[in-house]
């Protein structure tokens, strides 16, 4: 099946997560990805969290339709071959600190006057601009820059982390996003090339809903709240009698009514203070409480199947365990296997978003390490006498 973006070269030169994910998620839909390494220990996810046979599960889905060349950018000689690379593609990803490209003699100005229809997507901790431009920014200060670390855990608590590298993997996707739209304009409109600035912080801060509108405003911090959703009632995390926790949002009007009338309390369905949101925001604990009682009665699959019959919206908290037994994941197709190039078998997260017409693929595992040197050299001119000499003077592996 045909992809949308087949045809279109990526150079990615970023490690970790969050450039190498906007070029998994242009890669899904068909995009040829060069990936770039170090040829001493390559890009640093390869050792990151759990191993096999000395090699990262998470790279393999990370790096899934990708290529590896090893190419070591310090020197001039290596240098020299990533603008050979850059003057024949379409775009370019980075996610080194601001100034290490043009200290490489690849910044932006080199690159779009060596290739004036390359796009260049630059990921940093704060920006290529301002005052904070040149200190170093990983996703987990990212998150606490841009508000959503305070939000995190329970009043009192100390700030928890999500889980995940929610910085890295959110700027990833605002990164593909300016990709798909450079593109567009690219070559729908005749533009040109053009650069795409992202801050991990800014990725973050896009996503923080009202959280500024009501500082401005109102002059209101919002603080944590643990599993409840503040402003919005009813919406929280409610213990069940089998010790687990179940989520319920019955924070619709007519959901509300609806479920009181179901639990019982015919008194609040139709209590006049409560038909609407912002009645129900202001005696949010007591409801909560209410819901509580309810829920610690039944275990929370009884609870589960009982909203269920009256269409509620709720659901468990799911472990890695659980998502990977789930049925409906499987159906829907988003856990998808591949095999490792050392025979592993690795489930990940399928292709996401769904397209109906062009769904993406996963076309190929998870490159070894410069894999694809030879070829990918060899396909811009270079002899097999040159890579040998570049390889043993340490500029490639």
């Amino acid at each position: 099946m045909h992809q949308i973006l087949s045809g279109i070269r990526v150079l990615e030169l970023g490690q970790l997560i969050a450039g190498p994910f906007a070029a998994k998620t242009l890669a899904d839909f068909g995009a040829e990805i060069i990936k770039v390494e170090s040829p001493q220990d390559g890009d640093p996810l390869r050792k990151w969290r759990m191993i096999h046979e000395g090699t990262s599960v998470w790279w393999q889905a990370q790096s899934r339709n990708k290529q590896s060349i090893c190419i070591d950018l310090r020197v001039k000689e290596g240098q020299d071959i990533v603008r050979r690379l850059a003057k024949e593609a379409d775009v370019l990803i980075e996610n080194f600190r601001p100034g290490t490209m043009e200290k490489w003699g690849m910044g932006w100005d080199e690159l779009h006057q060596l290739n004036p229809k390359l796009i260049m997507l630059r990921i940093s901790g704060y920006g290529q601009d301002g005052p904070r431009r040149d200190e170093p920014g990983f996703a987990a200060i990212a998150e606490a820059t841009a508000g959503l670390r305070y939000l995190t855990g329970h009043p009192g608590d100390v700030p928890a982390r999500a889980g995940l590298s929610l910085g890295d993997t959110i700027a990833g996707l605002h990164g593909a996003l300016g990709v798909l739209l450079a593109l567009y304009e690219r070559d729908a409109r005749g533009g040109k090339g053009q650069m795409i600035d992202v801050a991990l912080y800014e990725a973050v801060f896009n996503l923080t809903e009202s959280l500024l509108p009501e500082y401005h405003v109102f002059g209101a911090v919002r603080q944590p709240a643990g599993g409840a959703l503040p402003g919005i009632a009813p919406s929280n995390a409610y213990p069940c009698a089998d010790g687990q926790y179940i989520l319920i949002a019955a924070n619709g009007d007519s959901l509300f009514k609806r479920f009181m009338e179901f639990i019982g309390r015919s008194d609040l369905a139709h209590d006049p203070d409560l038909a609407r949101n912002d009645g129900r925001a202001k005696r949010a604990d007591e409801i909560d409480q209410i819901i509580g009682q309810w829920t610690q009665t039944q275990s929370i699959d009884q609870v589960l199947n009982a909203l269920q019959e009256i269409a509620v919206p709720a659901g468990r908290i799911y472990t890695a365990k659980d998502i990977a037994e789930d049925p409906h994941y499987r159906a829907r197709g988003v856990i998808e296997t591949i095999e490792s190039a050392n025979g592993l078998k690795v489930e990940m997260p399928g292709i996401i978003p769904k397209l109906s017409n062009n769904p993406g693929a996963i076309r190929h595992r998870a490159p070894t390490l410069g894999e694809h040197t030879q070829t990918i050299l060899q396909s811009i001119g270079l002899s097999a006498e040159q890579i040998k000499a570049l390889k043993e003077a340490g500029v490639l592996n």
